[in-house]
């Protein structure tokens, strides 16, 4: 079954040059294409894709808001494009539920990766930006955000299940985390679900600002 992705960005040569790629792909289909925020939501609405490569900046309404309305209303996995690697409206698209970012220069072959990532459920944490963005949120946001995430609300999961929120939030995929515990990664995958649903989490992406905030991992930790 195909991966339906809805592409999103004011420019059209760049718009049309994502798609092409995502097009060329066999198990990928570009169902529509959106050049502002408000036609992107619409376009989600419409077609009910799996994911939107959402551009941050763009006219009528911008990507923060179309992410907003779009992570609040479908289930659809929001990508956000962005040209500039720490984007002020990055910080605030990851709070909206979006599933992570991608810089608009990404290589053809990491960009439909990402988008077969998101689809599967996953996040992109893995690039050395991310982890400077996750950093930087818990800075700008820890007095906010401590009223609603406390070191108390973790004491509804397990040990074992603590413990993968901590190597989430240190970026490891499934299979690293398989491997550290000695399991299956099918077992890790019940781990994530099981943090994920206790916590009242969108995402793998929530689930590592989570952790951060909740001094669970400190900035800069390795």
């Amino acid at each position: 079954m195909s991966i339906r992705v809805v592409v999103a960005d004011d420019q059209e040569l760049v718009r049309s040059g994502f798609s092409m790629i995502l097009e060329a792909q066999q198990d990928i289909e570009v169902v529509a294409e959106a050049g502002d925020g408000a036609q992107a939501v619409a376009a989600v609405q419409r077609h009910t894709p799996d994911v939107l490569l959402l551009d941050i900046r763009m006219p009528v309404m911008d990507g923060l808001e179309a992410a907003r309305r779009v992570c609040a209303q479908s289930c659809c996995k929001v990508v956000m494009l962005t040209t500039f690697d720490l984007d002020e409206y990055v910080y605030e698209a990851l709070y909206a539920g979006a599933s992570g970012f991608l810089l608009k220069d990404v290589r053809r072959d990491d960009l439909v990766h990402a988008v077969r990532v998101v689809a599967a459920g996953d996040s992109l944490l893995a690039p050395t930006v991310t982890r400077r963005l996750v950093s930087d949120i818990v800075r700008r946001r820890r007095e906010v955000a401590a009223a609603e995430v406390t070191p108390q609300r973790l004491d509804a999961l397990t040990a074992r299940e603590v413990e993968t929120l901590r190597l989430l939030a240190r970026g490891l995929s499934n299979a690293e985390i398989a491997t550290t515990f000695f399991v299956s990664e099918h077992t890790v995958k019940t781990h994530v679900s099981n943090v994920l649903s206790k916590l009242g989490l969108r995402d793998r992406v929530q689930a590592v600002i989570c952790a951060y905030e909740s001094g669970l991992v400190a900035p800069g930790a390795s």
